[in-house]
């Protein structure tokens, strides 16, 4: 059995994740209505992926003998400016994720739980990984600039970041 403030600290992770996917299907449906099909597919990859997140501390906390908690999730944005504050806010919040993250590796080593401790280290990894994608993105938004054609071009480059992903969901 896990600590009262390991498993608190799980349960709120949870509510993090499961935004993350509301979040990023939001984008995702922001994308389809202007287009921008290869953006949408990468949202739909990524609100998939914070699922799967959520559902793997959800199981950890049960294996661990914990509730897991399903949580209340705020709405989030249904509309954005640009593409280029679409990524900048999943930089943002996948900066938030991975803050949130390091606070529980903390709280494990102070309460001396290894288990904990190491069921995290595949996140550590994972938003390290989301972010250097992120930052990927906004870095060949720089580059392509503000033309008219700037959101086809940005449009392919994500889309060549999803085949290269696996293909396109």
């Amino acid at each position: 059995m896990l600590k009262k403030s390991i498993a608190n600290a799980l349960n709120q992770q949870i509510e993090l994740e499961s935004y993350a996917s509301y979040l990023y299907l939001s984008m995702a449906s922001w994308c389809e209505q202007h287009a921008l099909d290869g953006c949408a597919s990468f949202f739909y990859r990524q609100s998939a992926e914070e699922h799967d997140h959520m559902m793997r501390i959800f199981r950890y906390l049960l294996e661990m003998n914990c509730k897991a908690i399903v949580p209340s999730v705020s709405k989030p944005p249904e509309s954005f400016k640009s593409v280029k504050e679409l990524f900048e806010k999943v930089y943002e919040h996948e900066q938030k994720v991975t803050n949130s993250i390091s606070r529980i590796v903390e709280l494990t080593i102070k309460e001396n739980d290894h288990s904990s401790h190491n069921f995290l280290q595949w996140f550590v990894e994972e938003q390290r990984e989301e972010e250097a994608l992120v930052r990927s993105v906004l870095g060949k938004i720089e580059l392509i600039g503000n033309g008219p054609q700037s959101l086809y071009f940005i449009d392919n480059e994500v889309n060549k970041i999803n085949e290269s992903s696996g293909g396109e969901t």
